[in-house]
Parts: C-alpha cells; structure tokens; sequence
C-alpha cells in the first residue's frame, strides 16, 4: 500500500444524521411474469437506459441477453454495436409483462452475470490512489436508497461501497436503475462480519467517521487529510451499536432548517460532497 494518498463509541442505536445547530429477432422474450428483479438462475436484470447503458460500456461485465424496443435500440444504437450484442425485439408490453407494469424499464432489459467483487485489498489501495473515502452502509435494506448512494458515490469520486451479505438489497433491478449507472462504476464488496472489515480498515491506516445527528463534532470539520471510511446506518435505526462503538468518531451533518435530520441517501451525498471539497482544497 502507498504510503501517503487516500475506498461504533458506546452508544445506542441512532436514527438521523444531522442536527439542527448552527417481439423480433432474436430468442422471444422472457417467459410473462418472470421478475427481473427476483430471477433464481443467478443473472442479473438490468433495466432503465442508464443502468443498461453503464453495463454495456463496462468490459467486465458478462451480458448474456439484450431485450430493447425499437426506439431503445436507435437511442443506444452506437453502445450496442460497440458491444456486439445481439438484440432480442420487444415491445413495451412484453416488457411490462417480465418486470410488472409499475417499472420503469424506458424499453430496455439485459441479463448479465453478477460483476465479480473487490476484495478489501484492491478497494483500500483503489482508496489510496484517489484520494478518495470508502462509504460503509450498515444494515440500509432499501435499493432505492442504496442506488441513490451509489449515485453520490459515483459522482463525488468516492472509492467503494461496502455492505454486509445479509441485511442488504440485491445489485441489480430497482438498485440498479436508482444507481443510474453507478453499478457499473463504483465497486461494492460484500462482506460476512461488517466490525471486523472495519477493523482490517483501521489497520490499513483508515480513520471510520460515523454519521450520528445527536454526535457534538461536525463533519464540516474534518479535514478528511487521512484515508477515510463514512460510515452510515439504516433508516430509522441508524448506526448499529456495535458498528458504532468500533468507529474512530462520531459526527453530524450541521442542519439549519425546520427538519433536522436527512435520510441515508441525502447524508451520504452531503457526506461525500464534504470530503470532496476537502480534497481539492
């Protein structure tokens, strides 16, 4: 690992982050009522034009099948043939069938094998040549704010994302259309025991900030100058006790206005903002 550069204390269960201070060619489509987000045959479904678009353009991800309107395919006309992928035709109803016809699929399906995943090595040294924080969910269950993290993830450079194997959404379907790409840009590792790869980070000479709405430091403080993990709990529970005892600090996000707490998605992305303006300073 470089040796300079930059991917819980005793306390109860938390539950904010901030405070108020200061048909065609091809096979047919797949079988009615197979939902993409709840296949059995370990492929994932992507849908929504971003989501689907992020696959393509990733070599490392394995497509196994492409389902597009004709007007999907014209908008994606040049990723596809760059990819080589043969297109299977629907219609946008064939695709209401498969993914239920609340989804916003925007004409456009593909099943995909699962990205292999980091290990904890890859992702601290990718943290270390960016400059840039690993963001830890804690038990977050919900894909939309998952995606929504991903997203922020994505856009204010952070190195990784890492959740447990159990307690979190699958990488695909809904997660993967809120990430709008994401997925395909920033690396998820999965883990068994989310205090022990905590403390492998310490070791690795990380400092854990802890996002708490009832801590007294601020996040606007931090000089984000080490290499850093943010580290943010569930909706409504917040940080679990013991991923919050093993954190180096506890810190809110300063609020102002009447609300004085923001969900996981929206603190992630003050969170990550922070530590990026930090950075370029």
């Amino acid at each position: 690992m470089p040796k300079d550069g930059q991917q819980t204390w005793k306390t109860r269960e938390r539950s904010s982050y901030g405070r108020n201070k200061g048909a065609g060619r091809g096979r047919p489509p797949a079988r009615a009522g197979a939902r993409a987000q709840e296949a059995e045959d370990g492929l994932v479904r992507l849908f929504g034009s971003h989501a689907v678009e992020a696959a393509l353009r990733n070599p490392q991800r394995r497509v196994k099948r492409l389902l597009a309107t004709e007007n999907a395919e014209k908008r994606l006309a040049d990723v596809i043939a760059a990819r080589g992928v043969e297109i299977d035709r629907a219609t946008p109803l064939d695709l209401d069938r498969i993914l239920g016809p609340d989804t916003v699929h925007q004409g456009l399906l593909l099943e995909a094998e699962p990205l292999p995943l980091p290990v904890l090595d890859d992702l601290a040294e990718r943290a270390y040549e960016l400059g840039a924080p690993i963001v830890i969910l804690d038990h977050v269950t919900d894909p939309h704010n998952v995606g929504a993290v991903l997203r922020s993830a994505a856009a204010f450079g952070a190195a990784g994302l890492i959740m447990t194997q159990r307690h979190s959404p699958p990488l695909n379907g809904v997660l993967a259309k809120s990430a709008s790409g994401a997925l395909d840009l920033v690396p998820v590792l999965l883990v068994q025991n989310l205090a022990r790869t905590m403390l492998e980070l310490r070791q690795k000479r990380f400092v854990l900030l802890g996002l708490d709405g009832t801590a007294e430091a601020r996040i606007e403080d931090e000089s984000f100058g080490q290499a850093t993990v943010i580290v943010l709990g569930a909706e409504g529970k917040g940080l679990r006790e013991l991923t919050a005892e093993t954190c180096d600090r506890l810190v809110r996000i300063t609020t102002a206005g009447p609300l004085a707490s923001l969900n996981v998605s929206n603190a992630a992305a003050v969170a990550l903002h922070t530590a990026a303006v930090c950075r370029v300073k």
